[in-house]
């Protein structure tokens, strides 16, 4: 039981450290904020682990006659999963294969059982790397711990008959082929792509003592298991931050930008009357663009455009078609999340999604839009949360 204790908090020390400095930047960039997601569809977030490895029978113990080599043998897994967000989720996963176990016996030779097995159980997963730190879909490592329940079958074998001459093993250990298992474990991810991880599976199964036909302590049987796989994911792979915005303070300002813009509008149509000034002879003047700046706010690492957001792409589409004017499209993202590349990539495509609006839903002319991104490295606006915008405005 010690030598338990002591590999399952290793490796919680080991990932504990490599988190530490992690967390700590996450924690400075955004203190005492925890992101909500939107609810995934039931077919996203979907993924299969194919993996393979090693096993050992009972580790804590040991047998006369027995090198630590000869009690490991392999094991294959297959699991099935879903992440309801970027923390939690489920899977079932089926394990087993051939795994032998010992008993001493008074005549000093060990002797040696073969367990052919099925372990199938449902593991809850939590994601630490995401509820530690800030989520990212482009994370290189993820660190997973797990628990679950689930059911073992023994399968008969040959030599199932067969029995050692020993006190300890019961009269009845032949109809034992079911038992109740309790499983965790951790498992280390690494992105290797959009659709697929590489994943380091470290865990542990307990039987009862009964299952491998042979009573020994009293104490529960373990299994420990180390396997290397592939995880691949189905369906869509990311989630959608719901980020709470103030939709009071945003139709506030689209109310007054079309209030300016119709007060510019009747200042320009507005006729002079001065009966006491000189004449003047006439003067051709240019005319001249009366227009104030849109703004299309978008919810923290999207790129969507809202609905209620529409009616600034809306505008800006009609005044192109009004005065035939170009409008200059600018991305930006705020800078309290994401690091400086992710946020230009992030801000390049919020620009060119509102030039796709203009385009294909209003037939703006693609000519006609001048497209730019600055990511966080500007910030037009002085409230961090502001700057997750694309600012619409004629070229100057």
């Amino acid at each position: 039981m010690r030598t338990k204790i002591f590999l399952l908090s290793l490796l919680m020390g080991f990932s504990a450290h490599i988190f530490a400095q992690q967390t700590q930047v996450f924690e400075s960039q955004l203190p005492g904020y925890r992101t909500a997601f939107k609810h995934n569809n039931a077919g996203d977030n979907w993924f299969i682990n194919v993996s393979g490895g090693v096993q050992v029978y009972n580790i804590d113990e040991s047998y006369d006659g027995v090198n630590f080599g000869d009690r490991i043998t392999f094991i294959p897994a297959l699991a099935v999963g879903k992440w309801f967000s970027p923390y939690w989720g489920v899977r079932l996963k089926g394990q087993g294969l051939r795994a032998f176990s010992f008993i001493d016996q008074l005549s000093g030779d060990a002797y040696k059982a073969k367990n052919d097995y099925l372990n199938v159980h449902l593991d809850a997963m939590w994601n630490l790397a995401n509820y530690w730190g800030v989520y990212s879909p482009t994370r290189l490592f993820n660190f997973t711990p797990y628990v679950g329940l689930g059911w073992a079958h023994r399968f008969k074998l040959d030599d199932d008959a067969v029995r050692p001459n020993t006190p300890n093993a019961g009269d009845d250990y032949r109809h034992y082929s079911d038992a109740f298992s309790i499983n965790g474990g951790i498992q280390f991810g690494f992105r290797l792509s959009n659709r697929v991880n590489l994943d380091f599976d470290f865990g542990v199964t307990y039987l009862g003592d009964y299952f491998d036909r042979l009573n020994q302590k009293g104490e529960n049987d373990n299994i420990i298991s180390a396997m290397g796989g592939f995880t691949f994911k189905l369906g869509k792979t990311t989630f959608e931050a719901v980020e709470p915005m103030d939709f009071a303070l945003i139709d506030d300002l689209n109310g007054k930008i079309n209030a300016l813009r119709q007060e510019n509008d009747l200042l320009s149509k507005r006729p002079v009357s001065c009966p006491e000034c000189p004449p003047v002879a006439p003067t051709v003047v240019k005319n001249e663009i009366n227009y104030v700046p849109n703004v299309v706010f978008f919810r923290l690492n999207s790129s969507k455009i809202d609905d209620n957001q529409q009616i600034s792409v809306y505008n800006t589409a009609t005044f192109m078609k009004e005065t035939g004017e170009k409008i200059k499209v600018v991305g930006y993202a705020d800078k309290g999340t994401g690091t400086g590349t992710y946020n230009l990539g992030l801000s390049e495509k919020r620009a060119k999604a509102v030039a796709k609006e203009l385009t294909t839903k209003y037939n703006v002319p693609s000519e006609k839009i001048v497209v730019e991104w600055k990511g966080s490295n500007e910030q037009p606006y002085p409230e961090n949360n502001w700057n997750r915008v694309v600012i619409m405005s004629a070229p100057q």
